[in-house]
């Protein structure tokens, strides 16, 4: 109920709050889904590629390597670049230049002719197919590298503590849709019309993305004087006290943006910054396995290549779209029971951490015929991460202030894609080494064991480090 003034006479207005905050969360989630859509597409395609360039395990791993080596140093950069120009003009340079990364993998032998020769001067010999592909993916991992710091900046702008996670796992859920998106188009697209056309194609679906970005995004404060949030929104959406005090502290010099000039070896002496660090290096190279591994374990194992991956990949993403919506939604469960918002967090957490267990019954379960109860428990971890993932993200937002949040996203993203980055020359020497003892089980035994303890073991050193919510004031 809102009191309006009317020729010195007072009446009563029903005046309801905007929710313009949810059309920018929207956005944020169709970006990640294109975002997870161009990186999916060379998995999908890889067990035609590898046949057709004749790749080892090794040569996938290392192109899949490259892309989240450049993803996780460019991550780095890509917080503080997005903190500095502001989250609107950020995100939109990162999905061009993702976009035309995403095409190049279409003239990827063209480039490699050219790439290759120059590494052979070096004495390093990279087949050409290799190069081209190492080059597309090096460009992609540098533009993909701007989503989540720019997403999770955005939802700190938009949203207040309380509903931050569950705007994260929204958004975060856009990954999901991307994963189950990709196996129903690309290898038809790829069937139809030819491998190049299906990365020139969802490439190019990046650019539709960037109209609908530039007409609708910018900050609440300017958005509440163009009279597209009303009072009662903007008001909302900042509603936590302690971050207007800190988001004050942190601009008082001069009235100025002073984020630019805090280093990143400062942040690193916060118990919260290493405790997200630890979470991102530990957790990511588990979605990175699944996600760039699991077409070649389902070929591995029962043969399944082309259109035939269709059905069970989008059961195991179908899953884990579910997991993100849901991990986002509970800490409100907890804090709805009386818990703080940090424990009601970690509560989740925890909680979470204890659901991937079940992909050590993958290997063993994997000799029964059928795929479908690996797809099944895969599809229990692979949701588990992202409910996990909603709630990592957001505890940075929690503690942090917004004008500096991108710029710790990026170096958590780092160390996650570093861990992607070993995970996946770890798995490609294990199955090939396995592979050629002729019993390749063994491989993938040890990487699944990983992928279902490593949760735990992140949250009991997150809890080691920050046992108890500390906001930082900078």
């Amino acid at each position: 109920m809102v009191i309006e003034e009317n020729k010195n006479n007072f009446k009563f207005s029903n005046v309801k709050k905007t929710n313009y905050r949810w059309i920018i969360c929207s956005l944020l989630f169709f970006a990640t889904t294109i975002n997870y859509v161009d990186r999916q597409v060379l998995s999908l395609l890889q067990p035609f590629l590898s046949e057709k360039f004749n790749w080892s395990y090794s040569d996938y791993a290392n192109i899949t390597s490259v892309f989240q080596f450049c993803y996780a140093i460019s991550l780095l950069f890509a917080g503080r670049f997005v903190d500095k120009i502001g989250i609107k003009r950020g995100y939109s340079w990162a999905l061009i230049l993702w976009s035309i990364g995403a095409v190049i993998h279409a003239f990827a032998t063209f480039f490699g002719s050219i790439i290759s020769p120059i590494f052979s001067i070096f004495g390093i010999l990279i087949p050409i197919s290799v190069a081209g592909f190492i080059f597309a993916r090096f460009i992609l991992g540098v533009g993909e590298a701007g989503n989540f710091p720019a997403a999770i900046k955005t939802t700190a702008e938009w949203f207040p503590k309380k509903e931050r996670s569950f705007a994260t796992g929204i958004f975060n859920s856009g990954a999901n849709i991307g994963a189950v998106i990709a196996p129903l188009t690309v290898p038809l697209i790829s069937k139809y019309f030819g491998w190049e056309l299906a990365f020139v194609i969802v490439g190019m679906s990046g650019f539709l993305w960037l109209i609908f970005w530039s007409y609708y995004c910018d900050s609440p404060k300017k958005l509440f004087e163009k009279n597209k949030i009303n009072k009662l929104e903007y008001d909302y959406i900042n509603s936590d006290i302690e971050e207007q005090f800190t988001e004050k502290d942190i601009n008082k010099k001069d009235g100025k943006n002073c984020c630019s000039r805090i280093s990143w070896f400062y942040l690193l002496k916060y118990r919260q910054t290493w405790s997200f660090i630890v979470g991102k290096f530990l957790t990511d190279g588990v979605w990175w396995f699944f996600l760039f591994w699991l077409p070649a374990f389902l070929k591995s194992y029962y043969g399944i290549t082309g259109t035939q991956i269709m059905l069970p990949l989008t059961i195991v993403y179908t899953m884990t779209m579910f997991g993100s919506v849901f991990g986002g939604w509970l800490p409100n469960f907890f804090i709805n029971k009386g818990k703080d918002m940090y424990s009601a967090r970690m509560t989740t957490m925890i909680v979470i951490a204890i659901f991937p267990l079940v992909v050590l019954f993958t290997q063993p379960l994997s000799k029964v015929g059928s795929y479908w109860i690996p797809i099944f428990l895969i599809g229990i971890g692979t949701s588990a991460h992202q409910a996990w993932s909603a709630n990592l993200f957001t505890t940075v937002s929690d503690m942090f202030p917004k004008k500096i949040v991108a710029s710790v996203i990026g170096i958590g993203g780092m160390a996650g894609g570093i861990s992607g980055v070993l995970v996946s020359k770890t798995g490609g020497w294990l199955l090939d080494y396995y592979n050629s003892l002729g019993n390749i089980e063994i491989g993938y035994t040890i990487l699944f064991a990983f992928c279902a303890t490593a949760y735990l073991l992140a949250w009991c050193i997150m809890k080691i480090l920050v046992p108890k919510f500390n906001q930082i004031n900078l």
